[in-house]
């Protein structure tokens, strides 16, 4: 028995491990050995032996970690075959191949759900990439055309003539693009060679750069879209409030100048503050103004207060706009590289926090002295529990086995349906044969799967 199983991931990580216990089993134990047990992989498989000419060192390899806080895949496994120079197959995978593989779908659809605190440094980190091509000011061409295909056509034009300033004259998104490319290509996984590193890096990049891209034209079209119907951009930075006093003086009038007065005793705090109130909650208002500003005058044009409040306002509405397709990006990565190549096992399924899937192994020497080996599981594991009245009422014995108690515990799912003792069942069962003693040195012994 060991913590990790040795076989599995020396074969995935193309390494050598474990080298005493390698020792110990082939040099001494020389065929004794008929099961190698292990942890650490959330998963349940076993792998038996091909019968073959020659001494067998393992028989049975069993790797049973479907008590931890999550689930590992086994179809990143499915093509181990060999160990110790001999050649084995798959007995038992839970869960099986097929349901391993589509689990790895929630990468997609589900990545976001359980990891929403992605959402934080993914909408930075998109903001940072376009920061330096904020804003577009010739949309002209694209709102212009008569055809949808024309649209599309000088929409992703545009799109490329973006990228290309980006290359060729921006700082803070260049830069930003190049620490990005760092992190994805250190993020692939060592076992691969380092140009499908570099190639798997820069897709996954550009991927990320894409969609940024395209989600600050569409905002950047939005904007300009307002503006040219009048709903943005026609009164200056304080058009809320300007709109607020007229509605003031139209419905409550004074006559007695009282407000005239407070702005005096205040020394201009009073409307003064109600302006610049508005005007935060005007965001698309401030952002519309600057932008115009900024297409007609040039950046020089702002002041540096100017320019953080404007990238500060961008920068709201386009985090709440890139947050969603950043984690379905990242998901739809992590799912490509689980199913197609077979990388990322860890960081694929542990991302999904999937807590089914639980089972354990249990060992039985029967009466002809041969070992039994099952492997029970549960599919889906209650999420609400309760106290089994039944529990308290039956009466125990002392030193009484727990699989002789018709109530072993106290606790049940809250759903009768939903309970382990309804819904476990076996999901492996071998036996190996009991080897005598004198043909230890010879015979591995006989196999009853």
């Amino acid at each position: 028995m060991t913590h990790e199983p040795h076989w599995l991931l020396d074969w995935y990580w193309n390494n050598v491990s474990g080298e005493n216990v390698s020792h110990l089993i082939c040099d001494y134990l020389k065929g004794r050995c008929k099961l190698r047990i292990a942890g650490d992989l959330h998963h349940y498989m076993r792998h038996s032996s091909v019968p073959s000419e020659g001494p067998v060192h393992v028989q049975h390899l069993l790797v049973n970690g479907c008590g931890g806080a999550f689930l590992h895949p086994t179809h990143v496994f499915s093509n181990f075959s060999q160990f110790y120079g001999k050649t084995y197959e798959c007995k038992a995978a839970y869960p099986s191949f097929d349901d391993s593989s589509r689990i790895a779908l929630g990468n997609i659809l589900k990545f976001r759900k359980m990891n929403w605190q992605f959402d934080f440094i993914g909408g930075i980190i998109y903001f940072i990439l376009v920061f330096s091509i904020f804003p577009q000011c010739q949309l002209d061409h694209i709102l212009q055309d008569d055809s949808f295909s024309g649209h599309l056509r000088s929409f992703f034009g545009t799109v490329w003539n973006s990228f290309v300033y980006m290359l060729e004259h921006s700082f803070v998104s260049l830069a930003g693009v190049v620490l990005l490319l760092m992190l994805a290509f250190t993020f692939v996984p060592s076992k691969l060679a380092l140009k499908k590193r570099a190639i798997i890096g820069i897709l996954h990049v550009s991927a990320h750069l894409a969609s940024a891209v395209i989600l600050m034209l569409l905002l950047e079209l939005g904007l300009e879209t307002c503006i040219r119907h009048k709903l943005l951009a026609t009164s200056g930075y304080h058009s809320l409030y300007q709109w607020y006093q007229s509605v003031e003086t139209e419905h409550f009038p004074d006559p007695t100048g009282l407000r005239a007065r407070i702005e005096q005793w205040t020394f201009g705090l009073y409307p003064a503050c109600i302006k610049y109130l508005m005007s935060a909650f005007d965001v698309p208002e401030v952002i519309a103004v600057t932008r115009s500003n900024i297409c007609k005058y040039g950046i020089q044009s702002l002041s540096r207060g100017g320019a953080i409040i404007y990238y500060a306002s961008v920068f709201l509405y386009f985090w709440v706009f890139s947050t969603p397709v950043v984690s379905l990006v990242f998901g739809s990565y992590l799912y490509i590289c689980i199913n197609w190549l077979h990388i990322h096992f860890d960081e694929a399924f542990s991302s999904l926090r999937i807590a089914n899937y639980k089972s354990f192994t249990r060992f039985h020497i029967n009466r002809d002295g041969d070992l039994e080996v099952f492997t029970l599981a549960i599919d889906k594991v209650p999420r609400e529990w309760k106290l089994d009245p039944d529990w308290d009422g039956e009466a125990k014995q002392p030193q009484q086995w727990s699989h002789r108690i018709k109530h072993p515990s106290k606790w049940s799912a809250s759903v009768s349906h939903q309970d382990p003792l309804n819904t476990v069942r076996i999901v492996d069962r071998f036996i190996i044969k009991q080897t005598d003693n004198q043909d230890f040195a010879s015979s591995n012994g006989s196999i009853n799967s």
